[in-house]
């Protein structure tokens, strides 16, 4: 619930804007002959129960309206708050964007020029996923986007009253179209469909973006008394790009074929040219300098002979059009050279022919030529404010729009390469077998050999032709377009250097190996996944054997000088919400913060900067929380090669389906990196006194978090006391919510566990084995203890812990926990887990009321203001809930399958609304 909230918020506007909703929503209600659903709405007698209203389903689905619009109520409110607070009290007031950022490098005495030269080596890239964590239907979101839009629209005074009352009533066809729309997911969304939603951000959404950002920052650079024509240049700005995991992602995804990648990759293209080309087309009827009136300049005389000669006919037809407006003709050829087939159509098709750019840094190279065309006649206004936003889109999307990333399980992996071992008449079945060092011996002796396993007529079984047809798609799409629009091959659950290796396998028997020095480099990079508690711990020593592997140093070696880069780059993702499900989120926190401490080690052993994929997802369970909190809590040196990190499911609507709380998001990225980055060159790394007493309390939270999933009878409660088999039953997301279909708690995706706690109201993933930490430091060391209480409030990492756990406790209810407890049928395995829950829910409530010296509900009053307007309706809710799960199960026990099935809509319904009122589902 509290993941989005914002401190500056303006309450009162949004209480303001929710009643200004609501009676818009009433109005449309009662004209639709709703009237008791109208009456009965919050604020006004909202306590009858959901079951005495007649239509019950529609009872719900205005219940989730109502929250839809009190979260874009508090969304503008945030938008607007913040834009009053700069214009009132300047850039710099803002705590995490580039004004205050700017500011304090300024004041702690860093030279503009030396923040000036770090800006460009800043690196971030997002990554959209499609895990379904997103409940509502794109058709749904597309009206609350409609919705959000018209409600800032009418921020603007210079509407008369008669054009008020018309944007009021857009407003009420909207919320028409939106109770008559159904919200709930019959089918499962296909791959294709999450595919069209993250080209859709890609192509329409950062686009727009983009430019806002470079304008914010260089607002900010002069704000702060430096020179804005230092960033005039658009190679002097920071990097951002965007990856995506739909398409590629296929652990556990049996829909993700090779077919899949490569209409993926063939979309991710078509869009991205169509995109230049409309940037272009738009710049082209900009620059209609006349060269009576200026000389274009030798330099771009030449490049347009060149490409005019190159380009034959399509040339020769691009330099008759615009005479005597070279710089328009110029543009005219960089379109003509873009690798599109004649007669672009919606349904264009992508070529690679010779007179063609090759890749997007041909374009680059001729964009830049454009401005410094353009700066030699004085025209430095239009080269700034034309040209420079086109070369910062080309620089960001490319000609890929964004890179794809190809995920999957070590154990898919394991059983592929055994198939492919048995096909070429080698003991397959003994692989899975061995221990470590026998596949090591094994991988090392393969790795020295070119030979592939298999002939091209050969098939070897279902999961090695599935990693081999995928790997053969990445090759022909890199042989044919570049490897740009290529991410990285992710080996998730990596435990050991063996599940690495095995990946230069695959890549040798489709020829994704390239001759590299002495011997052979991957043209992709591998990346471990490191998930669990113990597999972060081991981490280090697992990345430092793979660094030093031969085949890994040449490939990294080849990749280095490819990307015309000085120092080698390794990527390593970490995992949040599996470390978080197994560990919890004491140990998971930290557990990360020390493995990302010893991993740069390790790399800086090998000669390599490590750059950090944070697998985050949208809850604070996995990850989530203020993001310029979240920025100063990682170790030193973590952003010194960039930083990379996932947007799931539901989180890509919330943060970026408006654009101001887009760049608002992104901004705090860029500036929080930025910041980290160039603070750090200051200083050299210390180690920070608490530093050892995080390992006991990380200890201490591991054991009481364990021995609450390993009580037995946890599962039960688990499956009884939260609507988890109803979200497995949801659709919501076209993979499934286990990875191999077993009913264990290890095969149970973390996302699915972490909503099922959120909608039964426990949350215990975001709060649990932090107060038995806590009392044991108490206990053990009390001086240590208020040394603790002390730095608690200005440590970034114990901060960030602390501030996630007590928004973890603020989302958790313990009357409604005793309500879904309720649920469990043996009275014995429920009052056994409900009784450690309940007492470790009141032990970490009280403990971080003690470092915080008051109760959590006058300390955090934000947080509580969030609460208040959604406690009422979330309890109908919640209520009404548990009646229905009650019946579908004992529908379901008596085998009367259809009648249950015929509940699944009304279930469904009060996810999503209970979803809408917490803010998030997992």
């Amino acid at each position: 619930m509290i993941t989005s909230t914002s401190s500056v918020i303006d309450f009162e506007k949004a209480e303001r804007d929710t009643t200004f909703l609501l009676e818009c929503f009433r109005e449309v209600l009662r004209d639709l002959g709703e009237h008791e659903l109208a009456d009965h709405l919050p604020f006004e007698n909202a306590g009858i129960p959901l079951e005495r209203y007649p239509n019950t389903e529609r009872a719900l689905q205005a219940f989730s309206i109502f929250f839809q619009l009190l979260n874009m109520a508090e969304e503008n409110s945030g938008a607007q708050n913040r834009r009053a607070l700069e214009a009132e009290k300047g850039l710099e007031h803002l705590t995490g964007l580039w004004g205050r950022t700017l500011g304090r490098l300024r004041d702690t005495g860093i030279a503009e020029t030396e923040i000036r030269t770090l800006l460009p080596e800043i690196a971030v890239n997002a990554v959209l996923t499609a895990h379904p964590t997103e409940a509502k239907r794109k058709t749904v979101l597309e009206q609350h986007r409609q919705l959000y839009l018209l409600l800032v629209k009418r921020e603007n005074q210079m509407w008369t009253p008669q054009e008020q009352q018309e944007i009021r009533n857009e407003i009420k066809v909207v919320m028409e179209r939106l109770w008559r729309t159904g919200e709930i997911l019959f089918d499962k969304p296909e791959v294709s469909a999450e595919r069209r939603n993250v080209i859709h951000y890609l192509c329409n959404i950062f686009p727009e973006v983009l430019p806002l950002l470079d304008k914010r920052l260089i607002q900010a650079w002069k704000g702060t008394g430096f020179d804005p024509g230092k960033l005039s240049d658009p190679r002097s700005l920071p990097r951002l790009s965007f990856g995506s995991w739909v398409g590629g992602d296929r652990d556990g995804h049996p829909l993700v074929t090779a077919e899949v990648t490569e209409e993926t990759l063939a979309d991710m293209r078509s869009n991205a040219l169509m995109l230049v080309l409309r940037h272009l087309r738009e710049l082209a009827s900009k620059l209609s300098l006349s060269e009576r009136l200026h000389a274009p300049g030798a330099p771009l005389a030449r490049r347009i002979e060149h490409l005019a000669g190159r380009l034959g006919e399509k040339g020769q037809e691009a330099m008759r059009r615009n005479r005597h407006e070279p710089w328009r003709q110029f543009i005219n050829l960089m379109i003509a050279s873009l690798p599109l087939e004649a007669g672009i159509s919606d349904a264009i098709r992508t070529t690679s022919e010779p007179c063609c750019y090759m890749d997007a840094a041909e374009l680059l190279e001729d964009l830049a030529l454009l401005r410094e065309s353009l700066t030699a006649i004085g025209a430095h206004c239009i080269a700034d404010t034309d040209v420079a936003p086109v070369f910062r889109i080309v620089q960001t999307f490319g000609f890929h729009l964004g890179s794809l990333d190809i995920r999957q399980n070590s154990r898919f992996h394991d059983l592929a390469l055994s198939q492919l071992m048995t096909a070429a008449g080698l003991d397959g079945s003994g692989f899975l077998e061995w221990d470590e060092c026998e596949r090591r011996a094994f991988l090392d002796r393969e790795l020295h050999s070119p030979r592939p396993f298999t002939h091209p007529d050969m098939t070897a079984g279902p999961e090695a032709e599935a990693v081999l047809a995928c790997y053969r798609v990445l090759l022909d799409h890199g042989k044919q377009y570049g490897t740009d629009g290529l991410g990285s091959l992710i080996v998730s659950m990596t435990r050991n250097v063996s599940d690495l290796l095995v990946v230069y396998l695959f890549a040798r028997e489709v020829g994704l190996m390239t001759p590299s020095g002495d011997g052979d480099a991957c043209m992709l990079p591998v990346v471990p996944l490191f998930e669990t508690i113990d597999d972060l711990k081991k981490s280090p020593a697992i990345l430092q054997e793979f660094l030093l592997h031969p085949v890994t140093a040449r490939s990294l070696e080849y990749r280095r000088k490819k990307a015309g880069k000085a120092r080698r780059v390794q990527e390593v993702m970490i995992g949040y919400s599996d470390s978080n499900k197994d560990g919890g989120i004491f140990a998971s926190t930290w557990t990360l913060y020390r493995a990302q401490e010893a991993l740069l080690e390790a790399g800086r052993l090998c000669g390599t900067d490590i750059l950090f994929f944070h697998g985050r997802g949208g809850s604070i369970s996995r990850g989530a929380g203020p993001t310029h909190r979240f920025i100063k809590a990682q170790p030193y040196g973590s952003f010194r090669a960039g930083m990379c990190f996932t947007e799931q499911g539901e989180t890509i609507a919330q943060k970026y389906a408006n654009r101001i709380s887009a760049v608002y998001n992104l901004e705090l990225f860029m500036a929080g990196i930025a910041g980290s980055v160039i603070r750090q060159q200051q200083r050299k790394k210390t180690e920070y006194p608490l530093e050892p007493i995080m390992d006991l309390l990380s200890e201490k939270s591991h054991t009481a978090y364990r021995q609450l999933i390993e009580t037995e009878g946890f599962l039960t409660f688990f499956r009884e006391a939260t609507p988890i088999d109803i979200i497995e039953s949801n659709r919501i997301g076209s993979r499934p919510s286990r990875r191999s279909g077993k009913t264990t708690l290890a095969d149970l995706r973390a996302i699915p566990w972490v909503f099922s706690w959120n909608q039964a109201r426990f949350a215990l993933s975001g709060w649990y084995g932090v107060g038995s930490a806590l009392e044991a430091l108490h206990g053990i060391d009390p001086e240590t203890f208020d040394e603790i209480r002390f730095r608690s409030h200005v440590w970034p990492p114990l901060r960030n812990i602390v501030s996630n756990a007590d928004a973890g406790i603020a989302s958790a209810d313990l009357q409604i926990m005793h309500k879904y407890a309720g649920l469990v049928t043996d009275a014995t395995v429920r009052e056994r887990i409900l009784g450690m829950i309940e007492a470790e829910y009141l032990r970490t409530k009280a403990y971080i009321e003690i470092l915080f010296a008051e109760p959590l509900e006058t300390q955090r009053l934000n947080v509580n203001r969030f609460i208040a307007p959604r406690r009422e309706g979330l309890a109908m809710l919640h209520q009404q809930q548990i009646t229905l799960l009650k019946r579908w199960r004992e529908l379901r026990h008596s085998g009367m399958n259809d009648e249950a099935d015929g509940m699944l809509p009304e279930l469904f319904l009060t996810v999503n609304a209970i979803s809408g009122g917490l803010r998030t589902t997992g």
